[in-house]
């Protein structure tokens, strides 16, 4: 997520002072992705390094405002225009973790999976009350739409989440039958390597 862009978009609008960012960030987004006032001002503080934002003035209770530059609004526009790269996707922990449990004896992967799937169902039954709560509350503001567009994201998330645990599941259980009904490797009564193995052994040359 980028918050630097973030940013950029709501100077681009006209100049505010950093809590202002930081109501009107969580604001749009449904405090999905919480700021706090240091990240904020640290954000600022690198916007303002590369000359994309420059101070504006201050009120008459001291708040510093920053606007948004020439180069600031060309990158905002070049940020729009780009769409988000895939080609180095953010590491889900949830994958981490299942792809662990299916390598590390003693882990029961099922309880693993059943406790996931009642957590995703949790959060999707409370995106989708969120949901209902945005669409009676929108007055045609651009940030209901907003916050709108993001639980609707979060609702997809969690949907296409629940049917990749059941397709987990589905691929252990045909993993697991596999691995019963495979045959039994021969043993050698020389205690040496059987099948394959046996016929690549190099032959060894007798001395006459």
């Amino acid at each position: 997520m980028s918050i630097r862009h973030g940013l950029l978009a709501l100077l681009d609008q006209g100049p505010r002072y950093g809590y202002q960012l930081r109501t009107e960030f969580e604001a749009r987004t449904g405090a999905t992705w919480p700021l706090n006032v240091g990240q904020v001002y640290t954000t600022l503080g690198r916007l303002e390094r590369d000359g994309l934002i420059a101070p504006a003035g201050e009120d008459d209770e001291g708040h510093l405002f920053y606007a948004v530059t020439e180069e600031g609004r060309a990158e905002l526009r070049r940020w729009f225009d780009t769409p988000v790269p895939r080609t180095n996707p953010p590491r889900d922990e949830l994958a981490i973790k299942l792809a662990m449990a299916v390598t590390v004896p003693g882990v029961d992967v099922a309880l693993v999976l059943q406790a996931q799937r009642r957590h995703s169902m949790q959060a999707l039954q409370d995106y989708t009350r969120l949901k209902g709560r945005a669409l009676a509350a929108d007055t045609g503001a651009g940030s209901d739409l907003a916050w709108l567009l993001v639980v609707e994201q979060l609702i997809f998330q969690a949907e296409a989440e629940i049917r990749w645990l059941d397709h987990c599941e589905t691929r252990l259980a045909r993993h697991a039958e596999r691995a019963q009904t495979a045959p039994p490797q021969p043993a050698d009564p020389t205690g040496g390597p059987t099948g394959a193995a046996t016929a690549r052994r190099p032959r060894r040359s007798r001395i006459r």
